[in-house]
C-alpha cells in the first residue's frame, strides 16, 4: 500500500511539474495573418500547440508598434518569437543586409530553396553572430521575387533620375541600391506606404507581387516591373535568453517546429505570388507588367557592383559573409539541377 501511495504522489508531482511548465510564449512579426510571415508563424504555432502544451499568441504587424519597436522588445525578452523581414534588420545586425543586395541572390526559386535549406552563411555563421544580439536565429526565408512599381515605366537607370523611391527603414544598402540605379531612395515604414503613393511623396516602391495585390499597390501605380535585382527575405528568431533556458526537450520541439513552418512556407510562397500576379492581370487588365531584358538588364547589374563591394567593405564579418555567399549561391546552382 505504501508502495502504491507513493506511486500514486509521484504521478501527481509529474502532472504538477508537467502543468507548471506549460507556458503562453509571445511571437510578433511584420505581416498580416495571411501573408508569408503569417502562414509561417501560424504553422509554427500548430505544431507547438500539436506537440506540448504550450501555447503561441500570435501578433500580427501594428499589433506592438513597428519593425524596429518589435525587435527591441524580442532583444529585451518582452517577446520570445519574432518575424521579420532582413530589409529592416541591417541596423541592428548589418551583416543581414547581405539579403537585401542587389543582383546576388537568384530568380530560380529551387536555387533559392536549395541555398536556404544547405547555405554555410544561414546555418553556420549568421546564429553565432545572432548571438551576440541575443537573439537565437531559427529559420530564413524567401517570400518572393521583388517587384517595383511605379508611375512611369522605366527601362534603364537614366529613367528613374530624380525618381523618389520608398525604400524600407533600417537598411543602409537599399538606400545605397537604389541611389546607385539613379533614384532618391525615401526610407519610410509600411505604415506610411500607402499615404505616400497617394499624395505623390514618393514616385515608387518595390515588394514581392503577392504584397503588391493584397495591399492594392496596383492601383496606386501604373506600371509593374520585374527586373530580377532581388528577393524579399524573411528571419524568425527566439530571445536567445528565453531559448537557452529552455529544457532540452523544448530547444528541440522549437527546432522542429522552425522545421516544419520553413517547409510549409517554402511550398507555400510560391504559390502565392503566382496567384497575386493572376489577380492583377484579371482585375485590373489595363496596370502594365514589365519584365527589362537581359540587356537592358545590365546597366542595373554594373550599378549593383558597387554596392556590393561597398558591403564587403564595411566590416571583415561582411567580407566573409560574402565570400561564402558567393560559394553557397554556386554549390545551390549545381544543386538545384
Amino acid at each position: 500500500m505504501r508502495f502504491k501511495g507513493l506511486k500514486t504522489l509521484l504521478a501527481a508531482a509529474v502532472l504538477a511539474s508537467s502543468s507548471l511548465s506549460a507556458a503562453t510564449w509571445k511571437y510578433a512579426f511584420g505581416e498580416g495573418m495571411s501573408d508569408p510571415q503569417g502562414i509561417y508563424a501560424n504553422a509554427f504555432k500548430d505544431f507547438i500547440e500539436e506537440n506540448s502544451r504550450h501555447k503561441i499568441k500570435l501578433y500580427k504587424v501594428g499589433s506592438l508598434g513597428e519593425e524596429a519597436d518589435m525587435m527591441e522588445q524580442a532583444r529585451a525578452g518582452l517577446l520570445q518569437f519574432i518575424g521579420q523581414s532582413t530589409g529592416y534588420m541591417g541596423s541592428t545586425i548589418p551583416e543581414m543586409d547581405i539579403f537585401t543586395l542587389p543582383y546576388v541572390l537568384p530568380t530560380d526559386t529551387k536555387e533559392l530553396d536549395h541555398f536556404f535549406k544547405n547555405s554555410k552563411v544561414v546555418n553556420e555563421m549568421l546564429p553565432s553572430i545572432f548571438h551576440k544580439h541575443g537573439l537565437e536565429l531559427l529559420s530564413i526565408f524567401p517570400e518572393g521575387e521583388m517587384a517595383v512599381t511605379t508611375m512611369e515605366e522605366f527601362h534603364s537607370p537614366a529613367d528613374l533620375q530624380g525618381k523618389k523611391m520608398r525604400v524600407m527603414p533600417g537598411s543602409p544598402i537599399l538606400v545605397e541600391t537604389w541611389e546607385a540605379f539613379g533614384a532618391s531612395p525615401q526610407p519610410m515604414t509600411w505604415g506610411d506606404l500607402v499615404g505616400a503613393l497617394k499624395t505623390g511623396m514618393v514616385d515608387g516602391q518595390e515588394n514581392p507581387t503577392v504584397w503588391i495585390e493584397a495591399y492594392d499597390l496596383d492601383n496606386l501605380t501604373n506600371v509593374l516591373t520585374y527586373m530580377g535585382h532581388s528577393h524579399f527575405n524573411a528571419s524568425v528568431s527566439a530571445n536567445k535568453k528565453f531559448y537557452d533556458g529552455l529544457s532540452k526537450r523544448d530547444r528541440m520541439l522549437v527546432q522542429k517546429a522552425a522545421e516544419h513552418a520553413h517547409k510549409t512556407i517554402l511550398e507555400e510562397a510560391q504559390k502565392l505570388d503566382a496567384i497575386g500576379l493572376g489577380r492583377i492581370v484579371r482585375t485590373n487588365p489595363d496596370y502594365k507588367i514589365v519584365t527589362l531584358s537581359d540587356k537592358e538588364r545590365e546597366p542595373f547589374k554594373e550599378a549593383a557592383k558597387e554596392v556590393q563591394e561597398s558591403f564587403a567593405s564595411k566590416s571583415d564579418s561582411n567580407k566573409m559573409i560574402m565570400e561564402q555567399m558567393r560559394k553557397d549561391l554556386e554549390a545551390a546552382k549545381s544543386g538545384a539541377q
